[in-house]
């Protein structure tokens, strides 16, 4: 596997995201064996960065993950997770309700990396996350980060933040640069600051073309890797797929260890 170094910390370049684990919006129990199942997939794979959320199946999907990390025995410092708290609990002291609530779910003593999931209008950052640096001083969240924060807000965050800020994560992939068309990404790379690239895949909806096709075939690879092999070959980028199948886990996971040329890169830059 590869890592990212950022600060102290090192995180590798392909994560699991859990986008639609144990429901969507609403949690969904009868999802629950095949959700189970995808969790200790991945951790026997050797996937150890698990991204999960308070919204994520209203709360479910944390409690699917915490009784996954004790179905597999898995120790806590071998998993790095991160939460996010919704916008509409950014609101002083709801900052810490959430974040409780999360590690009750998760039954965890600390999450490693909590984020604002989405900016609100009307937000108080520097109130906001004067509440979260307070969980970071009581030892209930190790580093703080943000989502879906286009560079202007990045860097007031960054302003509002005693605790650096650690990622930023954002949708991107070959088909959505949306975020990153706005110098965001070259900001991340020059200031330490690590872009989580979620839906990578398009949540399904990835489509090949004939620059992809020749390429995975000069690989041996699958499209869907050739597509995270371009994420991950960016400095500061990692990556979150999500699959409930344990062949395209591994997939995803072992994409990292494909190099492209640089001729190869510019034909995907292109796209």
């Amino acid at each position: 596997m590869k890592f990212e170094t950022v600060r102290d910390i090192s995180l590798p370049k392909i994560g699991f995201g859990t986008w639609s684990i144990g429901g969507g919006s609403r949690a969904d129990p009868s999802k629950d064996a095949k959700s189970l199942a995808a969790l200790r997939s991945a951790l026997e794979l050797g996937y150890t960065h698990f991204d999960t959320a308070e919204m994520y199946a209203a709360g479910h999907c944390e409690e699917l993950i915490g009784q996954a990390l004790k179905d597999t025995r898995t120790p806590r410092e071998r998993v790095f997770i991160t939460s996010k708290v919704s916008p509409e609990h950014l609101v002083g002291d709801q900052i810490r309700k959430s974040c409780e609530a999360s590690l009750h779910r998760l039954d965890i003593d600390y999450i490693d990396l909590y984020l604002i999931h989405w900016p609100r209008l009307g937000m108080r950052l520097e109130d906001s996350f004067n509440h979260l640096n307070q969980l970071v001083t009581a030892g209930k969240v190790r580093y703080l980060g943000v989502s879906n924060f286009n560079l202007k807000l990045l860097k007031q965050a960054q302003a509002a933040s005693e605790s650096p800020i650690l990622t930023n994560q954002v949708p991107y992939s070959l088909a959505d640069r949306s975020y990153v068309k706005n110098d965001l990404l070259d900001y991340c790379q020059q200031n330490d600051i690590l872009l989580t690239a979620y839906s990578p895949l398009d949540q399904g909806g990835f489509r090949s073309n004939q620059i992809l096709d020749k390429i995975a075939g000069s690989q041996g690879a699958t499209v869907e890797q050739i597509a995270l092999t371009w994420l991950t070959s960016q400095r500061r980028v990692i990556t979150i797929p999500m699959s409930f199948d344990p062949v395209h886990q591994r997939e995803n996971l072992s994409s990292v260890e494909l190099s492209l040329s640089d001729e190869q890169i510019k034909q995907l830059n292109g796209l």
